[in-house]
């Protein structure tokens, strides 16, 4: 691999810009006519055979025409060299000056004819820089600024274009010619400027340099701190946005930092390097000490910092500069915001007129005369240099890394400086008007994995690139004694473009995690318009040794290419490859060689076999002593291996099918199939559901070799090992080895033949044929008997493999072969195809055992053995297991819960614990959204058949709207949910699944309390369980561990605001919606209620005793609910009740949306009471409490009952909230309220009878006659009732005779006939307490009645009662 250049960037419109810049200079018409045809295209690959001779001149043509051509050519090339060129490092800017003008190209990405982006150079600016009258530009750099956004990964931000002038003036410009300041540092000419930015250290005792412009007067030196300057740029640029935005003050940017130094000693400078900080050593501290300050010089402890500066020129050759740090302050100058000219843009000239800097002419050009302060310069002198009379140096180039530098003379020579030292290593001779550059490369990542010193840092390699235009020839130079590593003929017009420094603002923290996409060094082709970039690789650089390494190192890299292109030809693949690894010398390159092809996807097989046999013959005929024993056992085992695949695939796709032997009857297992047949068939309907994979993850795709040669690898004993990697993969290698066998496409005994004397273990060869069968289920359960008999006959050949089975085994112990079996199909989660292993497998031990029996009793006797028993239970839990997985397979209802069916396996039931079978059906049951009555139900249903027949009815009434597959998969599911309780008894018992769904919903409830159905349903759940035991334990686990923490955040919520908080409240602190509250504290209460209920009758049923299935003893792992609900420690009843008065309260208070403090209707041990644990024995509430407590309660009991009483006759209740009330018997509206609130009253020791009174009173009130009659019956105190009565009748007369809107006649006449006393207590009633006044007069008239018949005659309000009867029936027999 050796040096190249490499096109990254074109120039578009040369032509436009030489035009701009040369306008003084116009060339004839004719000329212009010729250059047109010779202009500068883009297909110039002749340019230079047309350059060097003119061979390609047309013959017939004149002299004179002949001339001008070659004029108008060299006119071409010719006319950069008089230009000021500069290339920012990130080539994303070109600046071309002459004289007083300008031009500006920035980068642009276009598509060419094929649709590749490329890079392009194109116009953006051009204008005149120059202000001064007769000042021309002298120098200039771009210097790109790095962005300070943290999300910044190397690209700048800006790039600032810095021009020096003849006037000693140094000026800043945006990328768009925006004039952004301009400094007098000094008032001669401006020779050079350079740049220098941070580079990261790439070892410890470099010294950090810090960021700097110097820039090169005839007699001083200039040096402006790289930090001051890129924050005065920054807020420069800032201003000038905002002025162009909106005029804004001008806020005055940082002063500029910096140092001037007088360089003394030396006749005349021409070029300069600013090296940076260095520390001298000791030893040089004291030469220079005794040098300088003669024998008896002191020396100081530390040796000085200084900054080394090195010039070129004459009188001497080259000069050496020291500027100890701290020696000279640095100066300040104040930047002058730049105020643009006509010449800069005309945006930024709007932009200063809206600042107030478009001031009268006069004082423009009275600013413009008067020229700023220049500080006088710090002298220093010389320290040495290298004194040559008549040769006169012109440039200098410092390296990369600060400690060499390239000059170049008038002599034509260019000499290599070594600035630590001070002295000149090397010199070429030659070169006139030479151009130079540096190349710094590092090492490649791969380099360094042969090296020792791997843990060292990245190397790099320097080169030196000269470019001699007299030659027209470019080269490159190994530092410092290295040879010439590269020569390219490039044309005698070219500019050879070096930066020496990259993007200024960077330091240590920020540039962490950078790629810096800059070019060290250009070539720029003004001919062509082409931008390259010199392409060293790092081992040019090495020595012989090195280099034969560097060299395969190469050829690795090369097959890595071939290997990526997809577009190669197997053949030229092939070729190629054997090529490379013949030529490769290093065994350990040969090895990484060999893997990496390999390894790829894109060989085919035969070209590996091909390339590793010529690789392994060609090692074979070398001196044994000399061939890497490595490579050669990996030669020999890839072949190997390469060989077994080749075999495997010809087998697979030959036709021959071998015929079944006598051994191969599937007689027993055929019964076995046809007992199970629907079952799997079920099961087999439910798995092959529509799914979506992707077409590479499919089974069927072939097994690349590659991947093959990945999984096996031979062991030392020449035996081949599959390496276990992931599941795919196995079950990748797997499909390929045995697939074809199962489905009886290959010759089955052939592939285990070769398989066998391949040396791969029968295990592993189990554990693949295994892996297969269970992963491709669905394919099998289509043909069930065909692939079971195929399976067969391919687990007699493997346990007939030497390692198989042991010889010694003994068949009353458990056999390993058999127990990998088994264990497998107990960790499977493919139900069916477990069971079909497990039934082949049976059938091939006991035959193989009962072979083995017969070899040693030879009698009629049938053996006995361990691992058939083994193999009875195994089965007997994979049929279980095949009807659980079957039900959870069925899809759900639409609408319900969902989510993806569970995966069960006898292993994952067994560590489920003994509840772990009924948590898998409530979890489907939970899916399925089956209410509790519909399982309770289907849990009788088997027990009565008559039962079944009735529900299978009702459920066809019920769902009669939903889809027939709907009904189908509910019938199925209830079919297998019977079927699945026969098979477990035990584990699912009624009461250990309703305990279980219990448990699920509460659970579920949990996760999402809004879903109060969720709970409901869980206390309907537990309201089914028989057991009172099992009702309390879980009763008191759900209190405990979801229900008490919400309750208590609730009581306190509206303790806290007094009344039945808003929804925004109840999100915060209850942590659900207002409605989903008041239906949590109903479940509550009924909760509650059942604890109390199941305590009341826990003494008088004996603890039920829990038992698990024979088949299914054992389960390790959790304890089921019901076991962990039996542990539970009783509970303390009042303790029960007191909370459950509470819960009663708050539900009131939230469904009635009551103004109440609940717990300021307790007292303080009451309150106290409260959220205790209900297993623990409290001081609670006894004896009479305070009549101020006892009134409260009364209050708040009154309001509930109105509040019902209001609900139960309102039609639009339930039609103005926004939903119906979610659970049933639930809501305002439930007719156990009133009983309630009696029940509460007698437990919060309020008199009953008042609340009795009150309901009637209210009921009369409301027009609800009928009801207030059957609660009259209940009334104790009649004759309180009755004066009440007494007044709500007199108010409804009163109505019907005074206030009523029509008024009849025989109303009045009825009034005047009323006796006095009757009409004046008429007149003194006031119908507007009553809620319903307009109530029927037969309605009216039963209540009198009814008052005549509870008032006793000696009551004071008899008569009156008696006297509103007549006026009642007087009524009556009017209407």
């Amino acid at each position: 691999m050796s040096c190249s250049l490499l096109e990254f960037c074109r120039l578009q419109e040369l032509k436009t810009v030489r035009d701009y810049l040369f306008q003084s200079q116009k060339t004839k018409p004719v000329e212009e006519k010729n250059q047109t045809e010779n202009e500068l295209s883009w297909e110039t690959s002749e340019w230079e055979s047309a350059w060097d001779n003119g061979d390609n001149k047309e013959e017939e043509a004149t002299s004179a025409t002949t001339v001008e051509e070659e004029e108008t050519t060299g006119q071409n090339g010719t006319w950069l060299q008089d230009c000021v060129v500069s290339l920012s490092p990130c080539s994303d800017l070109l600046v071309v000056a002459r004289e007083h003008k300008a031009v500006f190209l920035s980068a642009k990405w276009r598509s060419d004819g094929s649709g590749r982006e490329e890079m392009t150079l194109a116009v953006s600016w051009t204008g005149t820089l120059s202000t001064d009258e007769g000042e021309c530009v002298s120098s200039s750099i771009c210097v790109p600024l790095a962005s300070q956004k943290r999300s910044s990964t190397g690209r700048p931000d800006w790039t600032c274009v810095v021009v020096g002038f003849t006037s000693g003036y140094v000026r800043f410009y945006t990328e768009n010619g925006v004039l952004l300041l301009a400094q007098l540092l000094h008032e001669d000419p401006v020779l050079r400027l350079k740049c220098r930015t941070y580079e990261i250290p790439r070892h410890p005792g470099v010294t950090e340099q810090h960021e700097e412009l110097s820039i090169l007067y005839p007699a001083a030196l200039v040096t402006i701190d790289g930090f001051s300057l890129f924050q005065s740029l920054r807020a420069c640029r800032n201003q000038v946005a905002r002025a162009a935005a909106a005029g804004s003050d001008v806020i005055q940017p940082p002063p500029l930092a910096y140092k001037k130094w007088g360089l003394q000693d030396m006749d005349t400078i021409v070029d300069h390097s600013s090296v940076g900080i260095m520390t001298l050593c000791v030893f040089d501290q004291m030469k220079n000490a005794s040098i300088l300050g003669g024998f008896n010089a002191s020396v100081k402890g530390s040796p000085p910092a200084m900054s080394q500066y090195v010039t070129v020129g004459g009188g001497p050759y080259t000069g050496f500069y020291y500027a100890v740090e701290g020696s000279s302050q640095p100066l300040l100058s104040h930047v002058a915001l730049a105020v643009a000219s006509k010449l800069t843009s005309a945006l930024f000239s709007a932009a200063s007129g809206w600042l107030g800097w478009n001031k009268n002419k006069n004082e423009e050009e009275a600013v413009q005369k008067h020229k700023p302060k220049v500080e006088p310069a710090t002298p220093l002198g010389i320290r040495f240099g290298l004194p040559d009379s008549r040769r006169h140096g012109e440039t200098i180039c410092l390296s990369p890394c600060n400690t060499l530098a390239g000059v170049t003379d008038d002599f034509g020579r260019v000499t290599l400086l070594d600035l630590a030292r001070g002295i000149s290593i090397r010199m070429w001779k030659g070169y006139r008007d030479a151009q130079l550059g540096w190349l710094q490369v590092p090492e490649e990542r791969g380099d360094r994995e042969f090296s020792p010193s791997v843990s060292l840092p990245r190397r790099h390699a320097l080169f030196l690139v000269i470019y001699a235009p007299r030659r027209g020839i470019l080269e490159v130079w190994g530092m410092q004694q290295g040879p010439r590593v590269g020569a390219f003929t490039v044309g005698k017009h070219c500019r050879l473009l070096y930066a020496g420094y990259r993007l200024m603002g960077v330091n240590s923290v920020t540039s962490q995690g950078w790629q810096f996409h800059t070019q060290q060094v250009c070539l720029l082709d003004p001919i062509t318009g082409a931008l390259r970039t010199v392409n060293i690789p790092f081992h040019l650089a090495l020595s012989d040794k090195k280099s034969e390494r560097a060299k395969d190192m190469h050829l690795l890299k090369r097959l890595t290419t071939i290997l990526r292109s997809r577009a190669v030809e197997p053949d030229i693949l092939e070729s190629e490859a054997k090529s490379v690894l013949l030529d490769i010398k290093h065994p350990a390159i040969k090895k990484q060689a060999l893997e990496s092809l390999l390894s790829n996807k894109n060989a085919p097989v035969s070209c590996l076999t091909n390339v590793t046999c010529a690789l392994y013959d060609t090692l074979k005929q070398q001196d044994p002593d000399e061939v890497d024993t490595a490579l050669l056992q990996l030669c020999s085992s890839q072949l190997k291996l390469l060989q077994l695949y080749t075999d495997i695939q010809r087998l697979h796709s030959a036709a021959d099918i071998e015929a079944c032997s006598k051994d191969d009857s599937l007689e027993g297992i055929e019964d076995e199939l046809s007992r199970v047949g629907p079952t799997l068939q079920r099961y087999a309907q439910l798995t092959s559901r529509p799914s979506v994979s992707f077409a590479q993850d499919s089974p069927d795709s072939p097994l690349p070799a590659q991947v093959f040669l990945s999984q096996i690898e031979c062991t030392e004993d020449r035996e081949l090992r599959v390496i276990r990697g992931s599941e795919t993969d196995w079950n990748q290698l797997g499909n390929f080895m045995f697939w074809g066998c199962l489905c009886g496409k290959s010759p089955l005994h052939k592939v285990c033949d070769t398989l066998q004397q391949a040396g791969i273990s029968p295990q592993q060869l189990l554990s693949l044929l295994l892996s297969v069968w269970l992963q491709r289920e669905k394919e099998l359960l289509q043909k069930p008997k065909e692939t079971v008999r195929n399976l067969h006959t391919l687990l007699i050949a493997l346990s007939n493999m030497t390692g198989a089975v042991e010889e010694s085994w003994d068949p009353q112990s458990i056999s390993p072969w058999w127990q990998q079996v088994r264990c497998t199909c107990i960790q499977s989660h493919n139900a069916a195809a477990a069971l079909l292993a497990a039934f082949v497998a049976h059938r091939a031990a006991k035959c193989s055992i009962t072979r083995r029996a017969d070899s040693k009793l030879q009698s009629e006797w049938e053996a006995v053995s361990l691992e058939l028993e083994q193999w009875v239970v195994c089965v007997h839990q994979l049929e279980d297991v095949l009807v659980l997985q079957t039900l959870l397979l069925v899809p759900p209802p639409q609408g319900a819960a969902g989510g993806a069916a569970a995966q069960c396996s006898i292993k994952t039931l067994l560590e489920g614990g003994t509840g772990g079978i009924s948590d898998s059906v409530s979890k489907w049951v939970f899916r399925h959204n089956l209410a509790p009555e519909r399982l309770k139900e289907i849990l009788q249903k088997s027990e009565d058949k008559e039962a079944d027949d009735k529900l299978e009815q009702k459920a066809r009434e019920e769902r009669k709207e939903q889809e027939e597959k709907s009904q189908e998969n509910t019938d199925q599911a209830a079919e297998l949910l019977v079927a699945l309780c026969q098979r477990f008894p035990h584990s699912l018992s009624p009461d250990l699944l309703f305990a279980h769904c219990c448990w699920e919903y509460v659970v579920q409830w949990n996760k999402d309390p809004e879903e109060g159905r969720y709970l409901w349903w869980a206390v309907e759940h537990l309201k089914l369980v028989s057991s009172p035991h099992i009702q309390q334990g879980i009763s008191t686990m759900m209190w405990s561990t979801f229900i008490v923490k919400r309750v208590s955040a609730a009581a306190f919520l509206m303790e806290k605001v007094g009344k039945a908080p808003k929804d925004r409240l109840c999100r915060r602190d209850v942590g659900m919606g207002d409605k989903a509250v008041t239906s949590f504290l109903g479940c509550c209460v009924q909760l509650l209620q059942i604890l109390m209920e199941a305590d009341a009758a826990v003494e008088e049923v004996p603890a039920p005793e829990l038992s698990v299935e024979e088949a299914w003893c054992g389960a390790e792992g959790p304890a089921s609910i019901a076991e962990l609900a039996l542990e539970q420690r009783g509970v303390h009843y009042p303790l029960v009740q007191h909370h459950c008065l509470l819960a009663s309260l708050l539900h009131a208070a939230m469904t009635f949306s009551l103004k109440v403090k609940p717990l300021s209707l307790f007292d303080s041990k009451g309150k106290n009471a409260f959220f205790r644990d209900l297993t623990t024995i409290q001081l609670m509430p006894s004896g009479d409490l305070d009549p101020g407590l006892v009134s409260l309660r009364q209050e708040f009991l009154l309001r509930v009952l109105t509040s019902w009483v209001l609900a139960i006759d309102d039609p639009h209740s339930s039609a103005s909230g926004t939903r119906p009330p979610p659970l049933p018997s639930s809501g305002p509206k439930a007719d156990w309220w009133p009983s309630l609130c009696l029940e509460l009253g007698s437990l919060l020791q309020v008199n009953p009878d008042i609340l009795r009174r009150h309901l009637v009173c209210e009921l009369y009130n409301q027009g609800l006659d009928l009801r207030a009659e059957e609660v009259m019956l209940e009334v104790e105190d009649k004759d309180v009732l009755g004066s009440q009565l007494l007044v709500l009748t007199g108010q409804r007369l009163s109505y019907s005779l005074l206030h009523s809107q029509s008024q009849t006649q025989a109303a009045m006449e009825l009034l005047a006939r009323l006796p006095p006393t009757l009409c004046t207590w008429l007149k003194a009633m006031d119908p507007s307490e009553l809620r319903c006044p307009l109530v029927p007069l037969p309605h009216t008239s039963r209540l009198v009645g009814r008052l005549i018949e509870i008032l006793p005659e000696n009551h004071a309000q008899y008569s009156l009662a008696l006297h509103l009867l007549e006026a009642v029936e007087a009524l009556t027999t009017e209407d």
